[in-house]
């Protein structure tokens, strides 16, 4: 059958076509610009970096230091951008502004350089999504494996990172996924490969191999006590009667952030790669159990596991038996044997006329914040307090909160990466302190990473990624809003680690000066 067409018809058909090559020529790939924003002392891209026009559109470089931007309306113009960035600075105009203006052409590139005031230097993201976003998207070299999304993680809380059968372990907290606000609250886990077995560089980066489940997302590491909340810490390493590793560590069943409804221990399965439950505590003796990052040390022919909080107050023999019995737990404290911290009405053991701390059995641990409340009441003088560390510049003495302590080659002594409560920002603050004695005292603290309105907490150092006999280390910890009271959170950063590295010997390092 002949089919006819009306002029109307013919006219519809150029119409559509038209507006086809209409569409085509305006969907033309414009190339993007790049900007560079880099360390004026290293020439090392700095994540982390707000570039914010004039109108509040906000962009925030990659791992790499990167941007890659194309704007409709503000291509082929000169753009200005406001710097601004966590312990960085960059200088002002006369009229106050803190920004560069910038010709935006596109497939042309600009380099920023920013001062650096943080004394340890901020290297990468290393969980998340969009790692290397804007460095894919300039078709740059980037060292992942997984640059933009890995196990489907869109962010995680609180890393641990334990050697365990020739692989870095990785452990942390609740993990978002892409599909929903809910994911993984029953901890989340990787492996890496050790820098001298085949793993990346710690400047470069960290390739982690997430444990999935069959939608890829990361699996529940912990799947005891179905339905509530697992968080875990405390992992200790010890070599079983096979001369093969057991791993274990603590866990706390949670109903919220606030309450805690069981804690024990659990171990690692090898072949279900996953925790079991080992063994149940007694919910009432929370602080004689593992916790944090553990160390290990021998005194007296004794090999003792000590869990800092972030100061190592609670040990207990190097021995599964003995991790299991909560009588077996010490702590290192000035209290009376057998009492708890009452505030005033502490009772103090003294001796020769002075406050005597020692390891106990049945008593509860000293920390930061109760050795200063011994202090305004009279209790404990400053030079006789083991865990509050003056800061030489402000003549303060910053309470510690969280962190990891690590016995350091170079300094031949005990150091500490540790978040401050309070402060500038109410989480942070990161501080380093070092002892030649593991129990202290603890004299002086000198701030390494600032924050602005931001938290940085439960940081971490990673020994098994120093370098130069320990003189450069790295740390990372949990960078979030969360407790800052900041209403705005960073787009693809917030919820996430990052890592920094630090130079122990850096002037502002000698502590005792």
């Amino acid at each position: 059958m002949k089919t006819s067409f009306s002029y109307r018809d013919d006219l519809w058909l150029w119409i559509l076509i038209f507006l086809l090559i209409s569409a085509s020529v305006g969907a033309e790939k414009i190339p993007f610009f790049k900007v560079q924003v880099v360390d004026e002392e290293t020439g090392r891209g700095v994540p982390l970096v707000e570039l914010k026009t004039v109108n509040e559109i906000c962009y925030v470089t990659d791992s790499n230091g990167t941007i890659a931007f194309q704007e409709p309306g503000l291509m082929n113009r000169e753009v200005f951008f406001y710097v601004r960035s966590h312990g960085y600075s960059f200088p002002a105009d006369g009229f106050g502004m803190e920004g560069v203006r910038l010709m935006t052409t596109p497939g042309g590139e600009s380099v920023i350089r920013i001062k650096r005031i943080n004394i340890a230097e901020r290297l990468y993201r290393i969980t998340g999504q969009g790692i290397y976003r804007d460095s894919i998207l300039l078709g740059m070299k980037v060292p992942l494996r997984e640059p933009v999304l890995n196990g489907k993680v869109m962010g995680q809380d609180s890393a641990f990172a334990i050697p365990y059968h020739g692989k870095i372990h990785w452990f942390w907290g609740d993990t978002s996924k892409p599909s929903y606000p809910l994911g993984n609250f029953r901890m989340s886990g990787a492996v890496s490969q050790l820098p001298a077995q085949g793993g990346l560089s710690p400047d470069a980066g960290i390739d982690l191999h997430y444990f999935v489940d069959d939608q890829g997302f990361c699996k529940s590491m912990c799947p005891i006590r179905p339905g509530d909340l697992i968080w875990l810490d405390g992992f200790v390493v010890f070599p079983d009667p096979r001369d093969k590793e057991k791993m274990v560590a603590h866990y706390s069943h949670r109903k919220s952030l606030e309450q805690e409804i069981g804690h024990g221990l659990v171990i690692f399965d090898d072949e279900k790669q996953e925790f079991i439950q080992l063994t149940e505590f007694n919910i009432n003796k929370s602080w004689q159990s593992p916790h944090a990052h553990p160390i290990c040390e021998i005194r007296d022919d004794v090999e003792y596991v000590y869990f800092p909080t972030p100061f190592p107050t609670i040990r207990v023999r190097k021995h599964l038996t003995d991790l299991q019995n909560q009588d077996a737990y010490e702590a290192f404290t000035c209290l009376m044997e057998g009492t708890r911290f009452q505030g005033k009405k502490s009772k103090i053991d003294i001796q020769n006329g002075k406050p005597f701390y020692s390891w106990k059995h049945h008593t509860e641990p000293i920390n930061p914040q109760q050795e200063k409340e011994l202090m305004e009441a009279g209790l404990l003088k400053p030079e006789d307090a083991h865990f509050l560390p003056l800061d030489k510049n402000s003549g303060e003495f910053p309470l510690m909160h969280s962190g990891s302590i690590r016995w350091n080659e170079y300094r031949k002594k005990w150091i500490m990466i540790a978040v401050e409560i309070g402060g500038q920002s109410f989480l942070g603050e990161v501080w380093y302190l070092e002892s030649k004695e593991l129990m202290g005292p603890w004299k002086t603290a000198r701030k390494i990473v600032t924050h602005n309105k931001y938290s940085f907490y439960n940081p971490v150092h990673h020994p098994f990624f120093d370098q130069r006999n320990g003189r450069i280390i790295y740390f990372e910890g949990t960078y979030s809003r969360t407790f800052s009271g900041n209403e705005l959170a960073t787009p693809r950063y917030d919820y996430n680690q990052i890592m920094y590295r630090l130079d122990l010997a850096h002037p502002a390092l000698e502590l005792n000066r």
